[in-house]
């Protein structure tokens, strides 16, 4: 026997009946939020397992471009490898921050495409839930992108003046920014039309955040009209806290104000992603 849904027509409109019961089911509670999320976690993490091809710009990216920067820019810009490394490890972290948080748009695209979404919408599961949960997921990326660049740093010499804890807080907070500025790419998944059109838009906004920043040169070796972007750039912030607690083992003002950032980016992203992906349902 076969269950056939119809749609009721409303004047011009069909309504249906499953988005309907969605939309006047009662708002989910803080915990059950909290739940559904995590569960949404739990889904994103599996997908992890199924497709490890996801790994391999967390996994082979920190390797490359720590090497190819060191080798390639450290004497011309410090002198020496070894003297350029504690400039340029950090730099690295955020760019591989920035560069695996900008995926997470993009899957997004892809779920939302391949009509995943559209079965969420008649589940009675808070609306930040499907966004936030793959995010939650996404932590173990970061977390696995910046201890190999900081093992690659120590493989070619790098030696970090803040010792465990200064690492430790460097990668944390460099995990706690990517995952920030993943809400800025979570919301671009929700307005653009396809995941190559993501992945477009995205790439504008990364490149410039990462290369106009101090993440590889020392900002007052730039123009002045430069070197004051530079200095309002958020990335910039990120990168001299990360700098402060690899190396000095300091949580300085630039702590707070990366901190501060991450914050500011939260607030106004989650809401529109949330507001959009809602749209769209």
């Amino acid at each position: 026997m076969t269950t056939t849904t119809t749609a009721t027509p409303l004047g011009s409109r069909r309504v249906d009946p499953s988005a309907a019961v969605a939309r006047t089911t009662s708002h989910p509670s803080f915990q059950e939020t909290w739940v559904q999320t995590l569960a949404m976690a739990w889904r994103g993490l599996k997908k992890m397992r199924r497709k490890p091809e996801q790994f391999f710009d967390v996994l082979i990216q920190p390797l490359l471009f720590t090497a190819m920067f060191a080798f390639i820019f450290g004497g011309a810009i410090s002198g020496s490898v070894s003297d350029y490394l504690p400039v340029l490890i950090p730099g690295i972290l955020a760019q591989t921050a920035m560069t695996v948080c900008m995926a997470t748009g993009v899957q997004l695209r892809e779920d939302m495409d391949k009509g995943v979404f559209d079965r969420f919408k008649s589940l009675p599961i808070a609306r930040i839930a499907p966004l936030a949960g793959p995010m939650i997921a996404d932590l173990i990326r970061y977390g696995i992108a910046s201890v190999l660049t900081v093992a690659t740093g120590l493989a070619i010499g790098y030696r970090p003046g803040g010792g465990v804890l200064g690492c430790v807080g460097g990668v944390a907070l460099t995990v706690v920014a990517g995952w920030s500025l993943a809400w800025i790419f979570t919301w671009l998944g929700t307005i653009a039309r396809s995941a190559q059109s993501v992945q477009g838009i995205s790439m504008m906004i990364m490149f410039p955040l990462t290369f106009l920043s101090n993440a590889f040169v020392p900002a007052d070796t730039l123009p002045d009209w430069l070197e004051a972007f530079v200095k309002v750039n958020p990335v910039s912030h990120v990168v001299s806290a990360v700098r402060d607690l690899l190396n000095d083992g300091a949580v300085t003002g630039e702590v707070g104000w990366a901190v501060f950032g991450c914050a500011v980016v939260v607030a106004i992203f989650a809401p529109l992603a949330v507001r959009s992906y809602s749209r769209k349902m």
